[in-house]
């Protein structure tokens, strides 16, 4: 009776450890993509298509999926040693006044967003004329991805690099939108604007933080 009580007592144990543990592990890989980004980068993304309502639908219903952001399994289910992803490493994203520095993704796919940042292929390439779009998911622990990202002022710059380039954009607008308000990707044929999407408020999201910025 006394070892099964023991027992008890540490699957109780192992279940509150398991979701710092998973975030422990998720934090791991991302600072194995963000090594990863700052020795080698692939090529830029291909031109955006006409029809962005599908793409963006799907990026923002799993920027709500808060169990694709911080997903507790059973303690007995141990995460793999591989990087699961299905994009490249595209750049890195930084902003100084919440002192973020993520590794960014091709591909705004549930497996790339549990790691990193996410660029939505769909979009422009980062740097050239035209809306690129970077999504997020806004973890609920301080520091994390996205989470700070309602600290973001006007003016503040956001810092891209690629393989080839740096480039730094300053920001010129911050929304909170409905979910399904496609028009914050809208670019033009003059400027190259970068959109940073995110989940808004930070529990139980229902409408979307949006962070616009121009190329200085």
């Amino acid at each position: 009776m006394r070892k099964l009580s023991y027992l008890i007592i540490l699957a109780g144990v192992l279940i509150m450890l398991y979701p710092k543990a998973s975030e422990w592990y998720n934090d791991r890989q991302q600072a194995k993509l963000l090594e990863e980004a700052e020795q080698a980068y692939s090529e830029l993304a291909p031109a955006p298509g006409p029809d962005l309502q599908k793409p963006y639908a799907e990026v923002t219903q799993l920027l709500a999926d808060e169990s694709a952001q911080e997903e507790e399994a059973p303690p007995s289910e141990k995460p793999s040693e591989e990087i699961t992803v299905g994009g490249k490493i595209t750049g890195i994203i930084e902003i100084d006044r919440i002192e973020l520095k993520l590794p960014v993704l091709e591909g705004a796919t549930k497996a790339n967003l549990k790691h990193a940042a996410a660029h939505m292929k769909e979009t422009a390439p980062l740097g050239e004329v035209g809306n690129a779009a970077i999504a997020a998911h806004r973890s609920r622990t301080a520091g994390r991805l996205f989470n700070r990202l309602d600290e973001v002022k006007i003016g503040d710059t956001i810092r891209i690099k690629t393989s080839t380039e740096a480039y730094e954009y300053e920001v010129y607008d911050i929304s909170i939108v409905e979910p399904t308000d496609v028009s914050v990707l809208n670019g033009n044929d003059t400027d190259s604007i970068l959109t940073l999407i995110t989940c808004d408020p930070l529990v139980n999201p229902t409408h979307r933080l949006i962070i616009h910025a121009k190329l200085t």
